[in-house]
């Protein structure tokens, strides 16, 4: 394995890591803050971190008006519409359900591919595929057995979709443009993009405290910046279907620590 490779494979599995607990801090805040402005604030604190970044590296942001569209058509999909699906899912879901639900984004990613690049699959691809289907079934219509939230099973398919599409949609722009640019250009976009949904929502400010506002810092810090940045970097080497699977294990990680923080159990 190439040096270049194997850089993007530890960061994408960092960004697993990172994105993991990320379901934990989003269960916590968003249990004060409203789905979408939790969003806004997070991408907001995302966006000057990265300005941060710029300023050391004694650069700027760089975009062409060409380029502009697709651009912010990416963040709307990968950070708006995006988080109007995870946030909303996590409010009515487990943090460990709602990260599961984002384990198919691989499979969805190599059908894509499939359909659309007309990549071909072998016979153990297809399997994989299978397997998670029959896997994520099985989990969420239990879950509706015993706590029926199908509005919170379909925010995370919409999550899960849109990611998909985020993810096509970045790759042509890596051509032209670094893993930073993207990454600043998309979180400016995708906020915006929030702004209209903040409106009609209406936040408690005193219910905030110390706990709630350090998860919205590691949200924006780690979450939004660095583990879009590291994303998006990934993304460049080992194109949407090889970054999806290496990003699989971000319910591995979710499950566990929900059981060690939260309490939260799954049955059998």
């Amino acid at each position: 394995m190439d040096k270049r490779k194997a850089t993007a494979i530890a960061l994408a599995s960092a960004t697993a890591f990172i994105w993991g607990l990320s379901f934990l801090s989003i269960k916590t805040a968003v249990a004060v803050i409203p789905p979408m402005t939790l969003g806004l604030a997070r991408f907001i604190v995302g966006s000057i971190v990265l300005l941060l970044v710029y300023f050391m590296r004694g650069r700027k942001p760089r975009l062409a008006a060409r380029d502009a569209p697709l651009m912010a058509g990416a963040g709307l999909m990968g950070v708006t519409l995006y988080f109007l699906g995870e946030n909303n899912g996590v409010l009515l879901l487990s943090a460990s359900e709602a990260s599961i639900i984002v384990g198919t984004i691989p499979v969805i990613t190599m059908l894509s591919e499939r359909l659309i690049l007309r990549t071909r699959l072998g016979g153990a691809q297809y399997t994989g595929a299978g397997l998670s289907a029959i896997g994520v079934t099985l989990i969420v219509v239990e879950s509706l057995r015993v706590s029926p939230s199908p509005s919170g099973y379909l925010y995370m398919g919409l999550a899960a979709l849109s990611w998909v599409a985020y993810s096509f949609m970045t790759k042509p722009l890596l051509t032209s443009y670094d893993s930073l640019d993207v990454t600043l250009w998309q979180s400016v976009f995708g906020a915006i993009g929030f702004v209209p949904f903040v409106l009609t929502e209406h936040v408690e400010w005193s219910g905030l405290s110390l706990v709630v506002i350090a998860n919205v810092l590691y949200l924006g810090v780690f979450c939004s910046a660095i583990g879009y940045l590291f994303y998006v970097a990934s993304l460049k080497t080992l194109g949407a279907g090889v970054s999806s699977v290496v990003i699989n294990p971000i319910p591995v990680v979710s499950v566990a620590a929900s059981f060690v923080v939260l309490g939260e159990r799954l049955s059998t």
